[in-house]
């Protein structure tokens, strides 16, 4: 898979792409990323990308020719392009699951007080991962690569993905290593008792009470 992200702070990402599974997953080309500063599309003299809003308000809006430059540069008919927006659909693990199967992605982040609404129209998917407001979207983009990156073969194990939290709208069960018994803490017996069965047995019902207490709502929809 393909990941390009416009923004105009790459500098924000380098740790995040340097770092653990996602460093892996680029050094091992299961995934490439791209970070494309779409300042350099600005025709402005001193690569302005922002300006004041018609109809007077707060704070600086992007303005629409740098990031309409940027994505055609880029857009092929395998793309599909994700605007990061507090506005837009909440991000979850179904959502992830569909992004997984994309070949391009192309990811804008916003930044200052908004973006010019003319933008929507190159846009085929508007995200916001929680009713909260960031100071722009390169922290939200991390999320949605770091989300899909893993679910694409090879990156991480199948196994940790199949029994993994919101599969099926349940929580993970609950996990345990050595000490067997840590400061009177003790890992349930049949974890270790060596019985396949019943251990997937207990696994099962512990998703399901540890999604009662825990996202009640959840067990509507699953």
């Amino acid at each position: 898979m393909k990941i390009d992200i416009l923004t105009i702070f790459p500098e924000m990402f380098e740790g995040f792409l340097n770092t653990s599974i996602i460093k892996r997953a680029i050094e091992n080309k299961k995934i490439e990323v791209n970070l494309v500063d779409f300042r350099e599309f600005s025709k402005d003299k001193h690569k302005k990308v922002d300006d004041y809003q018609f109809g007077g308000g707060g704070g600086m809006v992007l303005m629409p020719e740098p990031i309409y430059l940027a994505v055609e540069s880029l857009i092929s008919k395998d793309s599909k392009v994700i605007l990061m927006t507090p506005q837009g659909k909440t991000y979850n693990q179904k959502k992830a699951v569909e992004l997984k199967e994309e070949k391009h992605l192309i990811i804008i982040c916003g930044h200052y007080e908004g973006f010019d609404e003319r933008i929507l129209d190159i846009v085929d998917i508007e995200i916001s991962i929680g009713d909260y407001i960031l100071t722009g979207g390169e922290v939200a983009s991390m999320v949605i690569v770091d989300s899909v990156a893993r679910l694409i073969p090879g990156v991480i194990s199948e196994e940790s993905i199949k029994s993994e939290t919101f599969n099926d709208n349940l929580l993970d069960y609950p996990v345990y290593t050595k000490p067997k018994n840590f400061r009177g803490k003790v890992v349930p017996e049949v974890l270790y008792s060596g019985h396949h069965e019943n251990v997937k047995k207990w696994r099962d019902e512990q998703r399901v009470l540890k999604t009662k207490e825990k996202r009640p709502d959840l067990l509507e929809k699953s």
